[in-house]
C-alpha cells in the first residue's frame, strides 16, 4: 500500500529543514563571533568586503578575506598622490613652501574640499596636511594638476608608480578617489601602498599622525579615528564614496610589532573601525616579537648561505664601485674618516648596529641610494626605514644615509650583499638604553 503523504506533513518536513538550516547558519556567525571578526550582514556589503592585516618587517599575512579582489579605493587614492608628492618634494623640485594654484577644474570638485576659488594658491606642506586629514578633493587635483600639468597625466604616473610598487591589480584614474568605474585596487595592493610609503618616506610619515589641521581659521580633524581610540596607531588613511563603503589603511605598532590592516566595505565608519580593531587584536595575539626575531635570523641565516660573509666587519669601501645608472654616486662621499667613533658603553645601556651606505651632496640622491641599497639587501633591509641625517664635512653639507637598529648578524649580511653588488657599506656600533 503505497504511502500517502499529507499537506500537514509536508509543512512539518520543511519547517523542520527550515529549522535545522537557521540552526547550522545561527552556529557559523556564532562561531565567527567567537574569533572577534565581524562579517558583511548583507550581499552587497559582501560585494564591497575586503580585509589584510600583514606584519610589516616579515611581510607574513596574518589575516586576509577577499584581498585579491577588485575593489573601489575612494580616497584610499590619496596616499599614492602624496607618495608623488613627497617624491618631488625629495627630488628638490619642490620645497614644502611652493606654492600650488588652484584650476576651475580643481576648485569644482565636490566635497570632502577646502573650498580654494580658481587662483588661490596652497603650500605643499598644507596640501599635504589637507589631504591626511581633511581628505581634500580640490586640494588632490590641485596636486595632480601642478606635478604633471593635469589630472589623466597624473593618474597615468600613479599607475606606473603603482606597477613599480607591485601593486599588479591597481588602476588610478583620478588623483582624489572620486567616483570612477576603472579607478580600482585591491586589499593586498593598499598594504603594499601603505608600506611603501612609511618605508620609502620615514621622513614624512609623522604628517599621518596629525589629529588636525586648521586652514583659514577653520579646523579639521583627522577622519582616521583610530589615531586617538587604538593604542599604537600612527597612520595612515580613510576613504569613502557609495560604490566603496568605508574603507581604512590603518598602522600599528605595539612592542615593536607592527601591522599594517587593511579594510573594505564597512557600512559605516565606525563599524569598520570596529572591524579593524578585531582582526588587528586577533593578529597582535598571533605574532610575537620573539617570533619576529627568530624569522628575521631565518632570513640572515639563508642570506648568509647565498652570499660569501666577509670575515671582518667592512670598514673601507671597495676599490672599484660600479655606478649604478639611477644613483648620482660622484655626489656621494663614500670615505669613512668622519664616522662615529665606537661608543663607550656605559651601565644600562646595549649595542645596536647600524649600516652606512654613504653621504651625498643632494638629498634626492641619498634617498634614491637608500631604495637601492633596500633592494640590493633586501631580506635585511627591506622593511627598515633609511635615515637621512644632514651633517657637515668641512664646509660641505652632505646627507648621511644610515640603516638603524640591526644586530651584528643583520649588520654583517646587508654589507656583504652590498659589496657583492658593487656597492659601498661601512657597520656602525650605536648605544641604546635599556628599558627599564
Amino acid at each position: 500500500m503505497p504511502l500517502t503523504v499529507f499537506p500537514a506533513s509536508r509543512n512539518l518536513r520543511s519547517g523542520i529543514q527550515s529549522m535545522w538550516r537557521h540552526l547550522l547558519m545561527g552556529c557559523a556567525v556564532f562561531a565567527i563571533a567567537l574569533l572577534g571578526l565581524a562579517i558583511p550582514t548583507s550581499p552587497a556589503q559582501a560585494a564591497k568586503y575586503a580585509a589584510i592585516v600583514i606584519e610589516e618587517s616579515t611581510g607574513k599575512v596574518l589575516f586576509s578575506r577577499n584581498a585579491n579582489s577588485m575593489r573601489y579605493p575612494a580616497s584610499l587614492t590619496k596616499i599614492m598622490t602624496l607618495y608623488l608628492l613627497f617624491e618631488e618634494i625629495d627630488s628638490g623640485r619642490l620645497t614644502m613652501q611652493s606654492r600650488m594654484k588652484a584650476s576651475r577644474v580643481a576648485a569644482g570638485r565636490s566635497p570632502s574640499k577646502l573650498y580654494l576659488k580658481p587662483g588661490q594658491t596652497i603650500s605643499a606642506e598644507d596640501a599635504i596636511f589637507a589631504l591626511v586629514t581633511k581628505s581634500a578633493n580640490d586640494v588632490a587635483t590641485i596636486v595632480a594638476e601642478h606635478l604633471s600639468g593635469d589630472e589623466p597625466s597624473f593618474a597615468k604616473r600613479m599607475t606606473r608608480k603603482a606597477r613599480a610598487l607591485g601593486m599588479s591589480r591597481t588602476t588610478f584614474r583620478n588623483a582624489s578617489g572620486l567616483p570612477h568605474s576603472k579607478q580600482r585596487s585591491t586589499a593586498r595592493d593598499m598594504a603594499r601602498l601603505g608600506i611603501a610609503l612609511r618605508r620609502d618616506f620615514p621622513h614624512y610619515y609623522h604628517y599621518f599622525k596629525t589629529r588636525s589641521f586648521k586652514w583659514k581659521g577653520r579646523k579639521f580633524g583627522n577622519h582616521n579615528k583610530l589615531l586617538s581610540s587604538y593604542s599604537g596607531t600612527d597612520g595612515i588613511k580613510t576613504g569613502f564614496i557609495n560604490a566603496s563603503g568605508f574603507n581604512l589603511v590603518a598602522s600599528v605598532e605595539r612592542h615593536g610589532t607592527r601591522l599594517i590592516g587593511v579594510v573594505f566595505g564597512g557600512r559605516t565608519g565606525r563599524s569598520r573601525d570596529a572591524h579593524m580593531k578585531q582582526i588587528l587584536d586577533a593578529s597582535f595575539k598571533r605574532v610575537k616579537p620573539t617570533e619576529i626575531r627568530t624569522q628575521l635570523a631565518a632570513s640572515s641565516k639563508s642570506k648568509r648561505a647565498a652570499v660569501p660573509m666577509p670575515k671582518t666587519l667592512p670598514s673601507a669601501p671597495p676599490k672599484r664601485l660600479r655606478v649604478r645608472s639611477n644613483i648620482d654616486m660622484a655626489s656621494a662621499d663614500t670615505s669613512n674618516d668622519y664616522l662615529d667613533a665606537p661608543p663607550v658603553i656605559a651601565a644600562g645601556e646595549r649595542i645596536v648596529w647600524s649600516v652606512q651606505i654613504g653621504s651625498f651632496a643632494k638629498r634626492a640622491n641619498a634617498h634614491r641610494a637608500a631604495i637601492q641599497a633596500r633592494r640590493t639587501a633586501d631580506t635585511v633591509l627591506s622593511m627598515t626605514p633609511a635615515r637621512l641625517t644632514l651633517v657637515t664635512r668641512g664646509e660641505m653639507p652632505l646627507w648621511r644615509v644610515r640603516f638603524h637598529n640591526l644586530d651584528e648578524i643583520e649588520a654583517r649580511t646587508a654589507c656583504a650583499a652590498l659589496f657583492a653588488d658593487g656597492s659601498p657599506c661601512f657597520a656602525v656600533q650605536e648605544t641604546l638604553k635599556q628599558a627599564g
